[in-house]
């Protein structure tokens, strides 16, 4: 082979895969576009009316949870099973976001930490590595840490919306989290310094819950909650 029948090879080969990360990219930006959207819904939720209404915007982010599965399916389609780590820098970031958005959904619902197993059904993707697309575990802390985030604001906007007893459930849901996450070794630099936020998150609604106990809100509408 000559130099020049050598370099047109390498060509060819950068041209399909130049190909291929273009098409990754359009199904990406449709994720995006949906993941903005049921952004969008549960943001509501920190509206003065908005906790009465959380039944209904969980209902429909999970209809909206559908065109995410089905965008994925997709996307699957646009690489060799066996490169998703070649390519995977491409959904990396929108990833995180859905799986942030399936815990802060599951959480409203339940109040509960959304498992790695779970997000991955939500999303209609795999836990194991070897059986395809998936959800990397980085990738799922990454989503319930920024899910903690929107806690710390749920908990502000809790006090705003005369809800005095949330704030205190929150705070027991984030130290029972920043205890779990005490217990990795965080080699990656991207997810310890996320991690290091939640820091932040923990004396903010700490911050949130001494304020109630200080002025004796939470214990008031407790009892009026018993009574």
């Amino acid at each position: 082979m000559s130099v020049t029948e050598m370099f047109s090879y390498i060509q060819g080969f950068l041209s399909a895969d130049q190909d291929v990360r273009e098409d990754i990219r359009k199904v990406v930006q449709t994720l995006e576009q949906t993941a903005r959207e049921i952004l969008t819904v549960l943001q509501s939720v920190h509206q003065p009316s908005g906790f009465k209404e959380i039944p209904s915007k969980c209902a429909k982010v999970r209809e909206l949870f559908c065109t995410v599965r089905k965008q994925i399916t997709d996307l699957k389609t646009k690489f060799p099973v066996e490169q998703y780590y070649r390519f995977h820098e491409h959904w990396r970031f929108v990833l995180q976001r859905l799986a942030f958005l399936a815990a802060f959904v599951v959480y409203l619902e339940s109040e509960a930490l959304v498992t790695r197993e779970e997000v991955a059904q939500i999303l209609g993707i795999e836990v194991v590595r070897e059986k395809g697309f998936h959800l990397d575990v980085e990738d799922y802390l990454a989503g319930v840490l920024i899910m903690a985030s929107e806690l710390s604001r749920l908990a502000v906007n809790s006090v705003t919306a005369g809800d005095y007893t949330r704030p205190l459930r929150i705070s027991n849901f984030i130290n029972e989290l920043d205890s779990g996450f005490r217990l990795l070794n965080l080699k990656n630099d991207p997810l310890r310094k996320r991690y290091d936020g939640l820091k932040y998150d923990v004396k903010k609604i700490e911050e949130v819950v001494y304020d109630l106990s200080i002025r004796g809100l939470a214990k008031e509408q407790e009892s009026s909650v018993e009574k």
